[in-house]
C-alpha cells in the first residue's frame, strides 16, 4: 500500500507544472458558459460574449445563415434580442441556462461541446429551447468558442 501512494506521489511530482496546475478542460469549459449565461442573465453583452474568441473566423451559424468575426456576431445577438440587451426597461428580458449533453476533447488544444440551451421569460410566457454545437480552442485567456452553430 505504501509502494502504491509513494508511486503516486512520484507520479503527481513529476507531471509538468502546466499540467499540474491546469484543471479539467470539461470543467474550465463549462465554467465558461455558466459565467457567460450569467452575463446574458444580466443584459450584458459583452459578459455574454466573453467565450467567444475574437479571432477573424470565428463562426456563428444559425437559421438566418454563418457570421463571422465577433463584430457581426456582436451586432447579430444586440438585434435579435433589444430586450435582453437594450437599453431602459426590459420587460422581455429572459434567463438563460445550459444543459450539458456531450464532451469531446481533441487534441489538446480543441474541445466539442453539445448542449441544449433555454431560454425562460422573465415575465413568464413560452420557453424557448433549442441545441447548440460549439467548437473550443485553447487561447491565452483560456477556452473560447471558434465555432457556434444553435438551433
Amino acid at each position: 500500500m505504501i509502494r502504491w501512494l509513494l508511486l503516486c506521489l512520484f507520479a503527481l511530482t513529476t507531471l509538468p507544472a502546466d499540467a499540474r496546475e491546469r484543471p479539467d478542460p470539461r470543467i474550465q469549459i463549462e465554467a465558461a458558459m455558466d459565467d457567460s449565461a450569467d452575463g446574458w442573465n444580466r443584459g450584458d453583452l459583452d459578459a455574454f460574449l466573453a467565450v467567444y474568441s475574437d479571432d477573424p473566423g470565428t463562426s456563428f451559424t444559425g437559421s438566418k445563415g454563418v457570421q463571422l468575426g465577433l463584430g457581426p456576431i456582436r451586432a447579430r445577438y444586440a438585434g435579435n434580442y433589444p430586450d435582453q440587451f437594450g437599453q431602459g426597461e426590459r420587460p422581455k428580458r429572459t434567463s438563460l441556462s445550459f444543459s450539458y449533453r456531450e464532451f469531446q476533447l481533441i487534441g489538446t488544444t480543441h474541445a466539442h461541446l453539445i448542449a441544449r440551451w433555454t431560454l425562460t421569460p422573465a415575465a413568464g410566457g413560452e420557453v424557448k429551447t433549442g441545441m447548440t454545437s460549439l467548437l473550443f480552442r485553447r487561447e491565452a485567456k483560456g477556452w473560447k468558442i471558434i465555432a457556434d452553430h444553435s438551433s
